[in-house]
Order: C-alpha cells, then sequence, then structure tokens
C-alpha cells in the first residue's frame, strides 16, 4: 500500500491526528528500507566482483603459490568461504613461515585421519621448501602421541607423493642412539623441560604400573626427541598442534604449552600455530588450545 492509498482509505476508520501519525511513521519505514536496500546492494558482490579485493588477492596469490593450480569442486560455495579463510585470511596472520604453517597442517591432518587432504598438502609443503626429511620427523614426532597406526595411514599417502616426484623411499635414516641408551637420553631431554612430574603424577598407580609407565614415556623421548631432521622447537610445537586436534586433551596441553615456552617457541608462534589449525579442527578446540597457552607460565625457578 502507497501513501495515497493509505491517505484516501484512512477517514473511514481512523481520526485525523492518527493519519498523520500513519504517514510519518510508514514514511519513517520507506527510508529505512530505501537506505538498508541500498546497504545492502553495496555489501552484496556483484558477480565476479568480490567484497575484499585484498583478501580474495591474497587467497589466489598463496593457493598458486602452494599448489599451482586450483582444482575445481562440486560445492564451490563451501570451498570459496574455505579458501578464502585459509589462504586470505589465516596466512596473514602470526609469525609461522609457510614450511611451519605446512608441518602443522600435515601433522593436524595426520591427527584427524583426513587422509585425502594430506596428499594436496604434501605437494604444497614440497612446493615450499620443505624437506622430505622435515616431513617425516614431523609426522614421526606426532606417533607416541596420537597413535601409530595414524601416522603410518598418513606415510602411505605422503610417500605416493614422494614416490611421484622421484624421491626415493625409505629415507635416510635418522636414529641417533642406540636401543640400550634410550632411557638414558630420553631423560637427558624429557627432566630439563618436564622434570619428574609424570612419575609422581602416577605413583599411586598399583604395583609397578607406576614405574613401567614412566618409562615408557622417558624411552619414547630417546626414540624420537634424539632424532636428527627437525630441532627440538618444531617438535614441541607439532606435539603441541596434534594435542589440541585430539580434544580432550587440556591437562597434556597446559604441560606442553609450558615446554614449548622452556624449548624457545613464544607464545605467538603457538597462537599462530592455532590459528593455522582452525580450518581443519574448528572454533572449540583452537579456543581450547588458546586458553591453555594464555594460562602457560615458565616457573622462575
Amino acid at each position: 500500500m502507497d501513501l495515497p492509498t493509505l491517505s484516501l482509505c484512512a477517514p473511514a476508520v481512523f481520526s485525523r491526528t492518527e493519519v498523520k501519525t500513519m504517514r510519518a511513521a510508514l514514511l519513517s519505514l520507506s527510508l529505512l528500507v530505501v537506505c538498508t536496500t541500498q546497504a545492502l546492494a553495496q555489501a552484496t558482490p556483484q558477480e565476479g566482483q568480490p567484497v575484499d579485493g585484498n583478501r580474495i588477492e591474497r587467497s589466489q596469490a598463496k593457493q598458486r603459490a602452494l599448489f599451482g593450480d586450483v582444482p575445481s569442486t562440486t560445492h564451490p560455495e563451501l570451498m570459496q568461504i574455505l579458501r578464502n579463510l585459509t589462504y586470505g585470511d589465516i596466512y596473514a596472520i602470526g609469525n609461522l613461515d609457510d614450511k611451519t604453517r605446512e608441518l602443522v597442517t600435515l601433522v593436524v591432518l595426520t591427527t584427524n585421519q583426513t587422509l585425502p587432504q594430506i596428499k594436496p598438502h604434501t605437494y604444497a609443503a614440497l612446493n615450499v621448501g620443505v624437506s622430505p626429511i622435515e616431513m617425516g620427523e614431523a609426522l614421526y614426532q606426532a606417533a607416541p602421541f596420537i597413535g601409530f597406526p595414524k601416522v603410518i595411514n598418513a606415510l602411505e599417502v605422503v610417500g605416493e607423493v614422494l614416490a611421484s616426484r622421484g624421491i626415493a623411499l625409505p629415507l635416510e635414516p635418522k636414529a641417533t642412539v642406540a636401543d640400550r641408551e634410550r632411557l638414558e637420553k630420553g631423560r637427558a631431554i624429557q627432566h630439563p623441560i618436564y622434570g619428574d612430574r609424570m612419575r609422581e603424577n602416577l605413583k599411586d598407580l598399583p604395583g609397578s604400573f607406576a614405574e613401567d609407565v614412566s618409562r615408557l614415556v622417558t624411552e619414547s623421548f630417546g626414540d624420537f626427541y634424539t632424532r636428527e631432521g627437525l630441532d627440538i622447537k618444531t617438535r614441541e610445537l607439532m606435539i603441541f598442534s596434534a594435542l589440541a586436534t585430539l580434544g580432550g586433551t587440556e591437562r597434556q596441553m597446559a604441560s606442553h604449552a609450558v615446554g614449548n615456552l622452556k624449548v624457545g617457541n613464544s607464545k605467538e608462534t603457538l597462537a599462530s600455530a592455532m590459528v593455522q589449525a582452525l580450518p581443519y579442527i574448528g572454533f572449540p578446540r583452537v579456543l581450547n588450545a588458546l586458553y591453555a597457552i594464555k594460562e602457560a607460565k615458565v616457573d622462575a625457578n
């Protein structure tokens, strides 16, 4: 109903004062509709014209650097949101270089067992300069935290990509300790970072379980932290990324957030890794991890 029609119909029902009031209200509503329509027209992208050209351009440039040609998809709208979020926004946040971002992504995908996505990100990691050894060591390091079968599954996919690039498998061995040295060498790394906290936390278990489990954990340090090919800062960052992806690991995240700080990773680096993981694990787990990072403090003693 336009304004003249309302004016003609109104006298049969309303008083003159009421009509004036209604006309004023309707005029205000009309102005609101016009302003809203104009705002929506400005905010809604026309076909082929993105709202934020810089964000879209960043996304497209980063995707080309990582993947080359980006494949088409049967769900273009969802993929556009994902790609612009990941490569337009997230890659511009924090202090990680592209190599570390791709290592974090591979560990997160391995922990999630989202194996189809590991293949393109293996290519991406190689394209930005991650060595096969670095890639393998990042996944190896996750094994005692997420389970060996998950890592083996992921390494099968990684191996297919490496073979397609003419990289011979198996890769060069990187172990540095003999079997009999695992406990001693593991303790030399574990104790300065984590002390005897594990043994203390397990001391009330029945029988020899406290001692046995503590020994297994320490020997795991000997198995993995002593390997060449990846420095300890990167290893701890990969562990924290895996723990955040698992969910329900708040206690372990609190411990390893402090461990990361002790080996030289800053809170900014930890937070950057968690933002990098966001598209793959979602906001709740990222926020849980960020809370652990925020609360982490290195004992002055």
